[in-house]
């Protein structure tokens, strides 16, 4: 392809350019996949169980872009003595850290498609450096209730959902005194932050409480919690913290670093990510991209926040602050289509100044919604409170809101969370550039969906069934009369069926899934020209 040869030859006029000793990161992309191991039929070879879960809840089929890369390939790219590290399933490729003469070998293997230079020189075998660099933030007392009451998360919380059993992965540049700050003690008593999946990508270690506190302020809007001090928006949530951002430069190794943590989290089981970051110049020019490029189609990282909406996940992110530049529209991932970006507005809902705006390059109504960005309040890695601006601040909000809808309404698919929330807004009926379809609320979202028609007519459960009963029940027993049922497997074959006649006397059917082995199966329900199918798992 021409693009893959323009990138090739980027990649030669740089190599042309440095002296021959020099070690840089390059991604290594491959021609296929061939000879793999892997099957659809079998995701839980690559997939953790609850990853599994909800691609079935939400009927989102595994194909082999989910498969893992060819172990081989990566093998034979490690045996020229070039530092293999993290693989990309979905675009195929693995990063490696290598000089020149390294690289040449590597590109003369036959089953590579193309080399990208990413990054200047090594930083992935020890770690690095703290990152001193200010912040803006401002001493002050922290007042969470105006973000809170904005979008209506303390009508929430009071409801009762506060993020429990969800599982939310914070991207972003580090997370300095989340494992000591007071606020923050909850999440490690009660074992909440997921260390095994965590990992700083930039410094290739497991370390994820150093380096730049932006990640810390981000993640204390949605998970820290301190009696009279300090309220997240869905402090019972599970977290996963990836560092992705490398505040000490800007090159596109860090797009790539935010998709190998969106495969984690995807391979996780991850419900909604939060990414405050965005993307278009970097320190070397040649890197750059044009306002049309955020088109969600073009950049590294939009087109993995779109995988990972395509995979069932809920992905918020910063509109960008670029309203007073130049620039001055939304900034990557920001664009992909299936992302809620969010804009920056006061404790009054008046837009602020530096929120980027829309469209994208292709049209499409952008930001999509907006939150309390301006003074808002946040922890700092020593535990004090303080106030910061920047739709880095009003993301976790919304992220915050997402959390407390899915834990309220846990059927609803993630494109549907996010529909909710757009068609329900200030300004749904009448969006714009600005904000998108306006300011989101708990209590708004919640009558928007309890006046959608039904359109499920049985309760099916549990889904998974992790007891030997699973229980069917009508909705409205008058409509349904009398049902055939059948239980399929996910090779086609019938290994249950009945007949059962519902009525207000005979609610529910259930179903004795003992002798069933564990697997995939679908519940296919008939009667009359009318037919409902749900996919479920035994475990």
């Amino acid at each position: 392809m021409a693009w893959n040869r323009l990138i090739v030859l980027l990649g030669f006029i740089f190599i042309s350019s440095v002296a021959t000793a020099q070690v840089n990161r390059y991604m290594v992309f491959f021609k296929d996949k061939a000879g793999t191991s892997y099957s659809t039929s079998a995701p839980k070879a690559f997939l953790s169980q609850r990853a599994v879960d909800r691609r079935i809840q939400q009927d989102i089929a595994i194909t082999e872009q989910d498969f893992p890369v060819n172990a081989g390939y990566v093998q034979s790219v490690a045996a020229t003595g070039a530092s293999v590290f993290f693989p990309t399933r979905w675009m195929n490729g693995v990063l490696v850290q290598c000089d020149v003469s390294v690289l040449t070998a590597v590109q003369a293997l036959s089953f590579v498609d193309h080399v990208e230079w990413v990054a200047p020189n090594a930083r992935l075998a020890n770690g690095r450096k703290k990152n001193n660099k200010a912040v803006k933030a401002q001493e002050a007392p922290a007042k969470t209730q105006a973000q809170l009451q904005l979008i209506g998360l303390d009508e929430m919380q009071e409801a009762g959902y506060k993020g429990e059993n969800m599982l939310v992965a914070i991207f972003d540049g580090g997370f300095p005194g989340v494992n000591t700050a007071t606020p923050f003690h909850h999440l490690i008593q009660e074992n909440r932050i997921d260390l095994l999946a965590s990992h700083d990508f930039v410094g290739n270690t497991d370390n994820v409480f150093q380096y730049d506190e932006h990640g810390t302020e981000v993640f204390s809007v949605i998970a820290a919690n301190q009696d009279g001090v300090f309220t997240g928006g869905s402090y019972e949530a599970n977290y996963q913290l990836y560092v992705t951002e490398d505040t000490d430069s800007e090159y596109r190794i860090e797009e790539y670093n935010w998709l190998f943590a969106a495969e984690r989290a995807d391979s996780a089981g991850v419900d909604i990510v939060n990414s405050s970051l965005g993307y278009y110049d970097f320190d070397d020019a040649t890197m750059n991209y044009a306002k049309n490029a955020m088109d969600g189609k073009t950049t590294v990282i939009s087109r993995a926040a779109q995988w990972a909406a395509d995979r069932g996940m809920v992905i918020v992110c910063s509109a960008g602050n670029e309203g007073a530049t130049a620039w001055q529209i939304i900034t990557a991932p920001a664009d992909a289509k299936d992302v809620l970006a969010v804009a920056s507005v006061t404790s009054g809902g008046a837009r602020s100044a530096s929120s980027s705006i829309g469209p994208s390059a292709d049209g499409r109504i952008k930001p999509d919604v907006a939150a309390m960005g301006v003074s808002t309040s946040i922890i700092r890695p020593d535990g004090t409170t303080s106030i910061a601006t920047g739709t880095s601040l009003s993301a976790p909000l919304i992220t915050s809101l997402a959390a407390g809808v899915w834990e309220r309404y846990p059927k609803l698919s993630n494109k549907e969370v996010i529909d909710v929330i757009r068609k329900s807004a200030s300004q749904a009926k009448n969006p714009d550039n600005l904000l998108g379809y306006g300011i989101p609320n708990f209590r708004a979202v919640v009558n928007y969906i309890e006046q959608m028609p039904q359109e499920d007519t049985f309760d099916v459960y549990p889904n998974p069934v992790n007891h030997d009963t699973l229980t069917i029940r009508p909705f409205d027993p008058n409509q349904v009369a009398t049902c055939r049922l059948e239980l399929l497997s996910a090779q086609g074959a019938v290994v249950f069926q009945g007949e059962t006649t519902f009525s207000w006397l005979n609610r529910a059917y259930t179903v004795n899934l003992a002798p069933v082995s564990s697997g995939y199966y679908v519940l296919r329900v008939t009667w009359g020209d009318k037919r409902f199918t749900y996919k479920l798992i035994k475990i």
